[in-house]
């Protein structure tokens, strides 16, 4: 994106946990994001490893609003207490059945661009 004849890149990556959750972000953002699937229940080891790459990253966490999400969570809040946590509406439960006008409700506010026809 030019911004004042420079470019700026934005260096954001949103962690969620299966790729279904990944291909419904996907179609709503509006900028380059980096989307990392959890694939479960991950362990600190497993997580360090996954997120290494992005240690320079903005990191967003977007899990279910379950069981596995808040476990899921509750790693990343002692691990990377500096990320931006997402959250459903608990009637959805699951990011992938979550509406897409809910969703990118949820990443506006958290200040991630996407595609307007969303957002009707």
């Amino acid at each position: 994106m030019k911004q004042g004849g420079i470019y700026v890149t934005y260096d954001k990556v949103i962690v969620v946990e299966g790729s279904a959750d990944k291909k419904r972000l996907a179609r709503i953002l509006a900028e380059p994001v980096d989307i990392i699937c959890t694939n479960g229940t991950v362990s600190p080891y497993r997580l360090e490893e996954l997120l290494e790459p992005y240690e320079q990253h903005e990191l967003y966490v977007f899990v279910d609003a379950d069981e596995s999400g808040d476990k899921i969570r509750a790693l990343f809040k002692r691990e990377f207490p500096a990320a931006i946590y997402l959250y459903t509406e608990k009637v959805y439960k699951e990011v992938e059945t979550t509406p897409y006008k809910v969703l990118a409700k949820v990443l506006v506010e958290a200040n991630l661009a996407v595609h307007p026809q969303y957002l009707l």
